[in-house]
């Protein structure tokens, strides 16, 4: 529990001081010293203190304080920016310590970022760019969260949702093609998602998957529709409303085509519930 220094300095105030005086510093060592604060506790009230809620450049306001409000840092929206000004943000993140991620990157904006930092992971078929943590292949993934596909062609989408929970180092892998056209599909596969945290189903067409694997799991299943389909599909509509309306008690709908958004949401039900596990 935070009492004392954090409790007579919330949050947003704390972020909006400049520098530490010696009064505030020895009242949070202070509560660190009579227990009110942890060490993990005090840590982020420093990095509050220390850093800038935002930062602006001349193309965006860069909202640092993201990770510590939210448990990830802000992710940019890569479409419709200019590739300079996308090194920029990324570069901005990396100086405060945050592990930038990419969506929507053009051919030309990754270009620009992978010769800006060699080490980015670039997935061509996702449109994502990503820098490796610090920590990236040391630390145990947290978590489970497979994404499935009903066909090879919403593939796209489903590998942003990958590329995203790999990024918030959620366990997953990628189940491909294992649409209702083919039930048995499905059923040959079950133990790869069967105890799974939550489950991502990226299906087009008209967007039935989603119950099918619902009425497999006891956890949430994020469905998402994508634009793959003919005339009556709308462009991803049918699949959308078909989601909307699914009979499975356990399926929450996000936008169309949006991988990242429903990797991202997968992936904190997953954290959560692992953290729950090991407490």
């Amino acid at each position: 529990m935070v009492r004392g220094f954090a409790r007579s300095h919330p949050r947003p105030v704390l972020d909006r001081i400049e520098g530490m005086s010696a009064d505030l510093l020895s009242r949070l060592v202070e509560d660190l010293r009579d227990g009110e604060l942890d060490v993990a506790e005090a840590v982020e009230t420093l990095r509050a203190l220390a850093l800038p809620a935002t930062v602006r450049t001349p193309e965006a306001a860069i909202d640092l304080d993201r990770r510590r409000r939210c448990g990830f840092p802000e992710v940019v929206y890569c479409e419709g920016k200019t590739p300079q000004a996308v090194v920029e943000i990324f570069a901005l993140q990396c100086e405060h310590g945050e592990t930038p991620f990419g969506t929507r990157a053009s051919p030309e904006q990754a270009a620009v970022l992978l010769e800006r930092f060699p080490n980015a992971i670039h997935n061509r078929l996702a449109r994502t760019v990503r820098l490796p943590g610090r920590a990236d292949g040391l630390r145990e993934q947290v978590g489970r969260a497979p994404v499935i596909t009903a066909g090879t062609s919403d593939r796209p989408v489903a590998e942003e949702a990958l590329e995203t929970l790999r990024w918030m180092n959620v366990g997953t892998e990628l189940i491909v093609d294992v649409g209702v056209a083919g039930p048995q599909r499905l059923h040959e596969v079950r133990s790869l998602f069967e105890g799974s945290d939550a489950v991502v189903v990226v299906a087009g067409m008209e967007g039935a998957l989603p119950s099918v694997v619902g009425g497999f799991v006891d956890c949430p299943v994020i469905a998402v529709p994508t634009s793959v389909g003919y005339g009556a599909s709308f462009g991803g509509i049918g699949a959308l409303l078909g989601m909307l309306t699914s009979c499975a008690a356990n399926v929450s709908v996000v936008n169309i085509d949006a991988g990242f958004k429903g990797g991202y949401v997968a992936g904190l039900i997953a954290r959560q519930k692992a953290v729950g596990r090991r407490q």
